[in-house]
């Protein structure tokens, strides 16, 4: 059958409150230094809504007296503003910090509870993998992903300089994993100001980045790049952004069923993450092993609110075939406390949450469920 998946920007508005509320959880975990108690004790849960040059913070943290001292929560929104490239220096955004401290009743409990390791939340995370790319990741979602990703940079670089920081793409694939068709929007300067018609604009995105990426047999219909014509009004100023709302595009696509919920602002006591990774990481290394001859592998891991282990754990190849045996003697302890000590979650590494916040949670080596078991 036929499949298709989009992709958006760092620019897009949702990604920007996405952005910032990883940029606050990288800031606390920062924050702990070296002070190990500290940093096990941190919790996390921040959601952003942005419209306009307004950005209205809230959530529950429990952070200790220095992080709360040193946090500067506007400064952070700020640098995330600029950076995307929304403005010059950020001094335009407007801050509204209504953050809260977490409710104490999700720590509680007799040998379980958040602070004894165990989950904090209830849900059902899902982790997959496939051989049909180098990243394992299906081929709609990583088209649709490296378009996105090369109108950034060609945007910085000034190679399309007239491009602005707000984009999405979609592609579809055939059976055969042959690109049949895309749409890509791309957020732009008027026309009249940088001297380039939407006809110039849609042939250089498409002879510079839709081509290169999807290959010379895809269809040339440039009505499908900014089809409505003007795309100059983007990002916050075009629509509201909301934390968690691009939580397919951050998974695997519509291809793969949507487990737990969003990622971002979340510590990683919060198994709609961690336990999400590590599902991934599974997934990962069954295709990996070639377990059973396993060219795709789906893993489901459902937790109750305050549990050390998981209430189920699952995991089926391409043809169907259960492999979750494998699992449970590859992986005995599913633990929160374990996964986050294992990929090294509290302590990030050469990447940071903020990294995951754009062009997707998955696909990219810097991340320690990247890797498979045995690495």
């Amino acid at each position: 059958m036929q499949r298709t998946a989009e992709h958006v920007s760092d620019g897009h508005p949702d990604k920007f409150c996405d952005q910032v509320a990883d940029r606050i959880l990288d800031r606390a975990l920062e924050l702990c230094g070296d002070d190990t108690p500290q940093r096990n004790a941190l919790r996390t849960a921040i959601e952003c809504l942005a419209k306009d040059n307004l950005l209205i913070i809230s959530g529950e943290t429990k952070w200790s007296p220095d992080i709360l001292k040193q946090m500067d929560i506007v400064e952070l929104a700020r640098e995330v503003w600029a950076e995307i490239g929304y403005s010059a220096d950020g001094e335009d955004l407007t801050v509204i910090n209504h953050i809260r401290s977490q409710s104490p009743h999700i720590a509680q409990g007799s040998g379980t509870g958040v602070d004894q390791g165990g989950a904090g939340d209830q849900g059902i995370m899902v982790g997959y993998a496939t051989d049909e790319t180098d990243e394992m990741m299906p081929r709609e979602w990583v088209f649709s992903r490296n378009i996105c990703r090369t109108l950034r940079d060609l945007r910085r670089d000034s190679t399309l300089g007239w491009l602005r920081a707000d984009t999405k793409a979609q592609v579809t694939i055939d059976p055969e994993g042959r690109p049949i068709a895309f749409i890509v929007a791309a957020q732009h300067d008027p026309p009249e100001q940088c001297g380039i018609s939407h006809d110039q604009m849609r042939e250089k995105i498409f002879e510079q980045v839709v081509q290169p990426i999807l290959g010379d047999g895809v269809p040339r219909e440039l009505t499908k790049i900014n089809g409505t014509g003007y795309f100059v009004i983007g990002g916050p100023t075009g629509d509201a952004g909301v934390v968690g709302r691009k939580i397919v595009v951050d998974a695997y696509g519509p291809r793969v069923p949507v487990g737990g919920g969003a990622y971002s602002g979340k510590d990683p006591t919060k198994v709609d993450r961690s336990a999400a990774y590590m599902a991934r990481h599974i997934a990962k290394s069954i295709v990996a092993s070639k377990v059973r001859d396993a060219t795709e592998a789906l893993v489901h891991i459902a937790y109750g609110i305050g549990q050390l282990q998981p209430e189920m754990v699952t995991a089926v190849t391409q043809t169907g075939e259960d492999v979750s045996d494998w699992v449970r003697q590859r992986f005995p302890d599913l633990s929160p406390g374990y996964i986050i000590e294992s990929l090294g979650l509290r302590r990030p590494s050469g990447w940071g949450y903020t990294d995951t916040a754009s062009y997707g949670h998955y696909g990219d080596d810097m991340f320690p469920w990247e890797s498979v078991a045995g690495d």
